[in-house]
């Protein structure tokens, strides 16, 4: 049984986390631990931390993963460049599961993604549609990016000089490398993301539509048990499923 603490545990996904890990014969919460609590006092219980909290904490965390040598799944988005450096220099302590997303749907929806792309080639115009309830505070979703990601990788262009984040007034006409990209918030949606290939007379959608944050917390869930068999390293969701 994987020993597993709920970093953020008082927001939406951290209660998911609690209510799927308490339903999970392979999973014992040992803490669930907010804004104000100890992690330190904790941590030593465990074998995994899960950190769906905000971004200015997951550095710290990891940072007391690593000194306990302890292994870390980071669900939280909208790191700064520097905050992800920091993470990323303890890939040789600890093995540790960073994804946009947990959803084996989602992450079926990468790979998608990807070959997609490579089929239709560079005559299909690629925007991204990403829909998040009113109360997300970053934008666009990690989700999104991962997906301009993949986009620009497989296109073999630059994504910091091809992405538009949405248009306004006279942008001219849409340049064939240009990746689009729109956030749309309100409401309590869960999540919704669109992948858009429009083509001369004819476009391809690839959607995924999250009902539930127990897809998410289930996905994570599992990425924590597999992370406890993994060397020091950085994973994905990919990894975890068996996808790349």
């Amino acid at each position: 049984m994987t020993k597993v603490i709920i970093n953020g545990a008082n927001g939406r996904m951290g209660e998911a986390l609690l209510r799927c890990g308490e339903a999970n014969p392979n999973i014992e919460i040992v803490a669930g631990v907010d804004v104000g609590d100890d992690l330190a006092g904790v941590i030593a219980q465990a074998d995994a931390v899960i950190d769906f909290s905000f971004h200015e904490v997951t550095r710290p965390t990891a940072e007391l993963c690593a000194a306990h040598k302890k292994a870390l799944v980071i669900g939280t988005t909208g790191h700064s460049a520097r905050d992800k450096e920091s993470v990323l220099k303890l890939q040789s302590e600890i093995p540790i599961v960073w994804a946009s997303n947990f959803s084996t749907g989602v992450n079926t929806l990468f790979w998608l993604t990807r070959k997609a792309t490579e089929v239709l080639g560079a005559d299909f115009d690629l925007e991204v549609v990403e829909m998040h309830h009113r109360l997300k505070r970053d934008a666009p979703s990690g989700t999104a990016a991962t997906l301009a990601e993949i986009l620009a990788k497989v296109r073999k262009v630059s994504l910091e000089k091809e992405l538009r984040h949405g248009r306004e007034g006279i942008v001219g006409e849409r340049t064939h490398s240009e990746i689009g990209m729109h956030s749309l918030r309100g409401g309590d949606v869960v999540g919704d993301h669109t992948v858009v290939y429009a083509g001369n007379g004819e476009r391809l959608e690839l959607t995924h539509k999250a009902a539930s944050r127990d897809t998410f917390a289930n996905g994570a869930l599992r990425a924590a048990i597999w992370a406890c068999g993994q060397a020091p390293g950085l994973y994905n969701m990919e990894n975890v499923l068996g996808l790349e």
